[in-house]
């Protein structure tokens, strides 16, 4: 993976962690409710809730779709199709009350939280759909997968836990910002160009600068 594929991916990779989504509604209640030190076990666990899902998908695409040209520009456009999905569906999101959504998350001790946080990003499609939809992309196909699954597994968790930690730390200040109807239609807005224009550029992407 050369430096400028991966500068693609981590931009990527930081969208789609700061996009708000479950596992932000949960670090927000860690840090509310047990703090930010005892909000990084269930940091701890949303990862390896991604962990799960790279892996699922790195063994079922494997070399075949990587080394294909067909699968590539059908994934390509897939990629293409989801993020102007999330764009759309960012822009017509409805304003929630984010309080009620942290006050009903149920917490517990140090493994309840790992556990808690190990299910919201297992059975959370949006990042499994990120994997499927848009990692492929970004893997070279002459090279050796297992060490670019490696970078992208690490540069994931790294992107996620810090952007979760800042969920976490900041949850009331969010929570603050995002009262109003208002405030959350702006934000969404805001992601929804995010997105749109992710969608571009991932149509501009060739397969010979994947391969460079």
């Amino acid at each position: 993976m050369t430096l400028h594929v991966w500068l693609a991916f981590l931009g990527a990779s930081i969208l789609i962690a700061v996009s708000p989504g479950a596992g932000a509604i949960q670090s927000m209640a860690t840090g509310l409710t047990q703090g930010v030190r005892r909000g990084y076990w269930s940091i701890i666990g949303l990862e390896l809730g991604l962990m799960l899902q790279l892996t699922l998908v790195a063994l079922g695409l494997g070399a075949a779709v990587a080394n294909s040209i067909v699968a590539f520009t059908i994934i390509k456009w897939l990629g293409v199709a989801y993020l102007a999905y999330l764009a759309i569906r960012q822009w017509r999101a409805a304003p929630v009350d984010l309080q009620a959504q942290v006050d009903h998350t149920v917490l517990g001790g140090r493994a309840a939280l790992v556990v808690r946080g190990f299910l919201v990003n297992a059975t959370n499609p949006k990042g499994l759909l990120f994997f499927l939809a848009v990692m492929p992309q970004f893997l070279v196909p002459t090279a050796p997968l297992l060490p670019q699954y490696l970078a992208i597994a690490i540069t994931m968790v790294v992107v996620d836990m810090v952007v979760m930690g800042l969920y976490t730390g900041l949850s009331s200040r969010v929570l603050k910002w995002l009262r109003t109807p208002r405030e959350q239609t702006i934000l969404n807005r805001v992601f929804a160009g995010l997105f749109a224009t992710a969608a571009v550029v991932l149509s501009l992407l060739r397969r010979s600068a994947a391969t460079i």
